[in-house]
């Protein structure tokens, strides 16, 4: 398992549980320590960029849980 297999994981369950039609693309790797996320529902695409270490630290703070969930709600919004 990947040093950010697990943030991945419960960046999923965080998309999942807000809108489970939106289809998520997280990159194996970060670009310039961020993950450039792609966010697809019916046909219409959204970007989120997210930090490696918000994505390394996400399963164990809730405060980095409490910003990407707010983050993913924002941007779900606009569909």
């Amino acid at each position: 398992m990947g040093e950010f297999d697990e943030g991945k994981e419960k960046f999923l369950q965080v998309i999942k549980s807000i809108d489970p039609a939106v289809e998520v693309v997280i990159p194996v790797t970060p670009s310039r320590g961020l993950f450039l996320i792609s966010l697809t529902k019916s046909g219409q695409r959204k970007f989120l960029t997210i930090s490696e270490d918000d994505i390394l630290d996400l399963p164990e703070d809730a405060g980095i849980l409490e910003k990407i969930t707010s983050e993913v709600q924002s941007s779900i919004a606009t569909f």
